[in-house]
């Protein structure tokens, strides 16, 4: 596990990268690739030896806090001479440059190389061994860059395809607004807690606003689990008399410090269930002082959907939280 400081250091880095626009950026053709998979282009050695085991060990170990096992990213591979036009269109590219005459070797991270938005992570190497350990050195990074990456394509499409209408309750409660793409309905709104949902015959992605005055250690996980606890009992019913959503103690909430695009905050991840029902799922949820200091504001993300695996379902509500944006007289 990364340290607080680590992470910092990550998400500035990644905000830039991400961030960052080809001059010709209009000019390329789309993506191709379907959301979450990673093509990593390697010889078939280097894809069956310790490299392939560096590479499979970060970015197809399982992602954290679902209910079923489901991989970070569902990889492919591809050897160097098949590496045609076709290919080069991939949404998420991972090049493994063996070469013994290499003479810059390290980890390059690439934008919009081919297409876009495209994320592109070049692994330059002497030999198979320096490979997989310049991998596993920046495995963290690399696994973020993909994943914000990601999380951007989600939240370009949210700002094309956007429920404004849904700005307003986000404002009045935190002084911010989140960026909903097409489908997200407004279920409650009171002075202290704001309810959006898109809501399907068999899934539901939900975010959740609200907040509370500052009180000790704010952000220590047992704090910020109450705090929930006495919110989602307030504002979420079940579907029985009596039920109510709560956190769920079966897997200890775990939390991170975060800097992301100048904006810190504590991450919490857990599950959620209701109380006298068999419902649950995963959730994310954000933390972060008001503009003047005096509470907490907190933007939850949580799914539900048994039929289907979660991993995309989370990660596209979970972009709903990273497209926070302070307002332009707010700090």
């Amino acid at each position: 596990m990364i340290s607080n400081k680590l992470t910092f250091v990550l998400l500035g880095v990644l905000a830039l990268l991400t961030g960052c626009k080809n001059d010709s950026r209009s000019l390329l053709p789309n993506v191709s690739g379907k959301a979450g998979e990673v093509m990593v282009v390697i010889e078939k050695e280097d894809w069956e030896g310790s490299t392939g085991v560096a590479i499979r060990e970060t970015l197809a170990d399982d992602t954290p806090y679902l209910a079923q096992r489901e991989p970070l990213f569902n990889l492919s591979n591809v050897p160097p001479g098949s590496f045609n036009n076709m290919f080069k269109m991939h949404r998420n590219l991972v090049l493994v440059n063996v070469n013994p005459q290499n003479t810059s070797n390290g980890v390059v991270y690439k934008s919009n190389v081919w297409a876009r938005p495209q994320a592109l992570v070049q692994i330059n190497a002497a030999d198979s061994e320096q490979a997989a350990n310049l991998f596993r050195e920046s495995s963290s990074v690399i696994a973020e860059f993909f994943e914000q990456s990601e999380r951007d394509r989600i939240i370009e499409n949210s700002k094309l395809y956007e429920e404004k209408d849904l700005q307003e309750p986000l404002k009045d409660l935190t002084g911010g607004y989140l960026h909903f793409p097409t489908g997200y309905r407004l279920k409650k709104w009171t002075d202290s807690f704001v309810w959006i949902a898109d809501e399907k015959q068999y899934t539901m992605q939900t975010v959740m606003a609200y907040k509370f005055p500052v009180r000790k250690d704010p952000f220590s996980a047992a704090n910020l689990v109450a705090e929930r606890d006495s919110v989602m009992q307030a504002n979420v019913p079940g579907m029985f008399e009596g039920s109510y959503m709560t956190t769920s103690t079966a897997f200890e909430p775990v939390t991170k410090s975060l800097r992301y695009r100048g904006r810190d905050f504590v991450e919490m991840r857990g599950f959620w269930e209701v109380h006298g029902d068999f419902m649950g799922g995963p959730f994310v949820s954000h933390a972060f002082y008001s503009p003047d200091g005096k509470e907490i504001i907190v933007l939850e993300a949580f799914v539900y959907a048994p039929r289907y695996d979660k991993r995309q379902y989370l990660r596209q509500v979970e972009s709903v939280l990273y497209s926070f944006e302070w307002k332009k007289d707010e700090k």
